[in-house]
């Protein structure tokens, strides 16, 4: 079954969730009580009047990633026009098992590895060249869930079964897209930096002060499909490269770096330490002309709840939500409900002091005056402005973060979080 993206809607409103990485905890807490989805005999359901966008990484960290996939590709047959699966990078990179493990491995793998089983190449692929270290052992968990013995060449064969012309994977793949929008709200996976908005791989550069960002989505996306089909038919050139290969390039970080502002999978929204930040003020100004106030990712972890980056007065209002769910110390994901005027976050938080607690806020575009998403003296993030105090955040190296509950007399001065330049020391992310 074939699928064309999902084409841009005006206002209208959209449930959001991504990076549950094979968490089945984290769907079924954002379905519970979800005004605008529900469970029901195992299948998803989108109600009227709503759209759901899964923003990516459906696998990798949990043992029922075959379940997620399998679960969204049902939905996704049913409501097509409701249900928008945007592609992560740890879904993509998939795609190049086919290869890799059937004769044309990394150029880096170990020499002892290519002698051996596929599955010590395989558990080699996810630690070292996927940031996946736990996707054999979790798929082993999910094959025998029935209670049978699961041998390490079922695991290998089981990820190839998936990635067949026909296989749940790609199928499922072929349902993505890189980009969508909803009114002022662009939804992609990892980012979007001056290079992602003036140049799509197979297509004339552009200047980004001429930006059309719906042109641009549909050529995004329409490069997406090219290459995906591609993989299906095994598509090579005259000289035997795979016709898809632009796009592993495109989801990949650049080589020796952590990040790939090129490209909407794989760029991010963060310092050398994974602090959510702006994108740059003319990427903004950009964005901004074009109608687009807010973008929402996944992509980088960001602590128990989404974080919200803003612009200060006198700049226009435009936000950026970081609301990645792989990382966090609750077992819960973040529920977010995107509208033109405001998104509503709600989720749980434990911080580093004190109990476990509920977080429900509303965070209003056009209110200035609010503390949100701006950065207090200390250089934390506030993410909440509730009763009960100011969230603060704070990424530390090696992906470790801090989050407090402080008065809001506390904060000192607020700044923009204003765009640093990654650092290059090849962590995965």
């Amino acid at each position: 079954m074939s699928f064309a993206p999902v084409p841009p809607r005006a206002d209208h409103t959209v449930s959001y969730l991504t990076d549950v990485e094979g968490q089945w905890e984290r769907l079924a807490t954002f379905v519970a009580g979800n005004p605008h989805l529900a469970l029901v005999d195992e299948a998803l359901l989108i109600r009227p009047g709503a759209t759901f966008v899964f923003g990516g990484d459906a696998i990798d960290r949990g043992a029922h990633g075959r379940t997620i996939v399998r679960l969204l590709l049902d939905c996704k047959r049913r409501q097509p026009d409701q249900l928008v699966l945007l592609a992560g990078n740890r879904d993509i990179n998939k795609l190049r098992l086919v290869t890799e493990l059937e004769g044309a491995p990394p150029r880096h793998a170990p020499e002892q590895l290519l002698r051996g089983p596929r599955a010590a190449l395989l558990r080699w692929i996810f630690e070292h060249t996927m940031g996946a270290a736990l996707a054999f052992d979790c798929r082993r968990q999910e094959l025998a869930s029935g209670g049978s013995t699961v041998t390490d060449d079922e695991v290998v064969q089981s990820f190839l079964d998936d990635l067949a012309p026909t296989g749940e994977l790609s199928e499922y793949l072929g349902a993505c897209q890189l980009a969508w929008r909803a009114g002022h709200t662009l939804f992609v996976h990892g980012g979007v930096a001056a290079e992602a908005l003036t140049q799509v791989p197979g297509r004339v550069a552009t200047e980004l002060a001429r930006l059309e960002v719906d042109r641009w989505i549909e050529e995004l996306n329409a490069f997406y499909c090219e290459h995906q089909r591609a993989f299906v038919a095994r598509a090579r050139d005259l000289d035997g490269k795979r016709q898809w290969r632009a796009l592993i390039r495109y989801q990949a970080p650049l080589p020796g770096t952590r990040s790939n502002p090129g490209s909407v999978v794989y760029g991010r929204f963060g310092d050398a330490d994974n602090n959510p930040t702006l994108p740059a003020p003319d990427v903004v100004d950009a964005l901004v002309r074009s109608g687009v106030q807010r973008v929402v990712v996944g992509h980088t972890p960001n602590g128990d709840i989404a974080s919200v980056v803003r612009t200060a007065a006198p700049r226009a209002p435009f936000e950026v939500i970081l609301a990645d769910n792989s990382r966090s110390r609750v077992s819960c994901a973040c529920r977010l409900t995107v509208r033109d005027e405001a998104v509503r976050l709600e989720g749980r938080l434990l911080p580093d002091e004190g109990d476990e607690r509920a977080v429900d806020a509303t965070v209003v575009l056009e209110e200035r005056a609010s503390p949100v998403g701006l950065r207090a003296a200390d250089g934390s993030l506030v993410k909440v402005d509730a009763d009960q105090g100011v969230h603060l955040f704070r990424y530390l190296p090696g992906y470790q973060f801090s989050q407090r509950i402080v008065e809001r007399s506390a904060l000192g001065p607020l700044h923009e979080a204003a765009p640093a330049a990654l650092d290059d020391d090849g962590s995965a992310g």
